[in-house]
């Protein structure tokens, strides 16, 4: 009766390691896809993520050959980016209101200063880009089958704003937030007192284009657009610079000049800065 016993225990013990057996493999696969799904994850928020300022660009385009050779028409969700692929979707988000459009790369710009795209009127509007003239996004690149115009916002968004590691800069990154230093440890400094003042226009988007056509003449250059309102009407002056004196200043714009552009050097009051 003794021998009997002790084989059907053996029997049962046999059957639950094996199994314990099989089920082991699953589990350990189960962690190790978790493990390369969150590493998929995190690089994809390192190569696939920009953040920076963006414009917009319409009825003054419209019609107009783009990089691509396609014709703009600022009723497509359309954006200009320096170097992403033409054709590459995008899911731009305002962090600010919260709206996200998804946008095709379909032209090469922006060439101002501290700008990453430049999104179609239509694509635009919703983020608040129109009415402000430029704003703050998050943009990331989608899925070529993701459907472009307005979409929700990614579940992350506030990581993506707040990671730090976008801060720092990533392969598409090119954003002056790569460089920017907090204000309680950056020393006191004045400001440069001389710059080149190179046009006042009423038009914003024609002070646009005097930025680009100096930006082109040397990218190295601070080119600025400061906007004021003279009896009621908005002017825009494009201003390079500034520096620390009237000589190098008269240096650029001698440089300037010669690139058919014309400008004169003004002093500006030194003020304090962190």
């Amino acid at each position: 009766m003794k021998l009997p016993l002790r084989q059907r225990v053996s029997g049962s013990l046999i059957a639950v390691l094996f199994a314990v057996l099989l089920a082991l493999p699953q589990t350990t696969r189960a962690a190790r896809l978790s493990d390369d799904e969150k590493a998929l994850t995190a690089t994809s928020h390192r190569t696939a993520v920009l953040r920076g300022r963006a414009s917009w660009y319409g009825r003054e385009h419209q019609g107009r050959r783009t990089s691509s050779g396609e014709r703009f028409d600022r009723h497509k969700y359309t954006c200009a980016h320096k170097t992403l692929p033409f054709g590459t979707r995008l899911r731009v988000t305002n962090p600010d209101n919260g709206k996200a459009v998804v946008v095709r790369v379909a032209d090469r710009g922006p060439f101002r200063h501290a700008r990453i795209l430049d999104l179609s009127e239509i694509a635009a509007r919703p983020l608040g880009i129109v009415a402000d003239g430029s704003a703050d996004v998050v943009a990331e690149v989608v899925p070529e089958t993701t459907p472009l115009g307005p979409i929700a916002a990614p579940a992350d968004l506030a990581a993506l704003v707040e990671d730090e590691a976008l801060a720092l800069g990533t392969p598409l990154e090119t954003t002056e937030v790569a460089v920017e230093v907090p204000a309680a440890a950056a020393p006191v400094v004045l400001n440069p007192t001389y710059v080149v003042q190179a046009g006042t226009f009423g038009d914003a988007r024609n002070a646009a284009a005097m930025q680009a056509k100096i930006l082109a003449v040397d990218q190295q250059l601070s080119v600025t657009v400061a906007t004021e309102t003279v009896a009621s009407r908005s002017l825009n002056r494009v201003v390079v610079g500034g520096f620390a004196d009237w000589a190098t200043a008269d240096a650029v714009r001698k440089r300037l000049q010669r690139g058919g552009i014309t400008g004169l050097v003004r002093k500006v009051p030194a003020a304090a800065t962190r």
